[in-house]
């Protein structure tokens, strides 16, 4: 389970995130109750989620990699780490070791806080959407998503703004099977495409 006392003091309160307060107060009696799982320690939980932009090979790609590391950074609160080319490809002009592209990782509260601005926030403001795909599942329980437009997340300055940037956002679970990762998921709130009902963590 996640440290929610990780940077405060004893007799402090701490500010909790919403979502990690609802997995931990409903998400995780909900599960146990529809799964028979005997303990918490059984019960999925989200590990991290990665946030990963690949620019490519284009003409001006050290600008284009600088501003969309600004813009990531902008979304998550965290800087992002470059990455590069592990195979020369000449068809498309690429260099092993050459940059091209940069990522998050995020952990712990931080994780949480991205993941209630990115359900709550960011999803309802895509165009003509109608849920989540399952299909993007693994068989490891993790789910990838592809954001094409970024201007999806309130923390960007759409008004100066230079380029759009799309990116996929990996969540990683401890899930076993598809199905526990999208009951998981389903829980905390994502709006699979046929899911009906309200989200268990509006409850928390």
């Amino acid at each position: 389970m996640v440290n929610e006392t990780r940077g405060t003091s004893i007799g402090m309160k701490s500010n909790v995130p919403k979502f990690l307060k609802a997995y931990r107060e409903v998400v995780v009696p909900y599960l146990i109750e529809k799964n028979g799982y005997k303990n918490i320690h059984e019960v999925p939980k989200i590990v991290k989620i990665t946030l990963n932009c690949c620019m490519g090979s284009s003409g001006d790609i050290k600008v284009a990699l600088e501003e969309a590391a600004k813009e990531l950074a902008l979304i998550t609160g965290q800087k992002p780490v470059k990455t590069r080319a592990k195979k020369s490809i000449s068809n498309f002009k690429l260099r092993k070791g050459q940059e091209i592209g940069c990522k998050v990782t995020l952990r712990g509260e931080r994780m949480y806080e991205f993941l209630e601005r990115f359900v709550w926030a960011a999803l309802p403001r895509v165009r003509d959407f109608r849920g989540l795909p399952t299909r993007s599942f693994d068989a490891q329980g993790n789910y990838t998503i592809g954001i094409k437009d970024h201007t999806i997340f309130p923390e960007v300055d759409i008004e100066n703004l230079k380029r759009n940037i799309g990116f996929d956002v990996t969540i990683v679970t401890t899930a076993k099977t598809k199905k526990e990762a999208i009951d998981l998921l389903s829980a905390m709130g994502f709006p699979f495409i046929g899911e009906k009902g309200k989200p268990l963590v509006l409850s928390a």
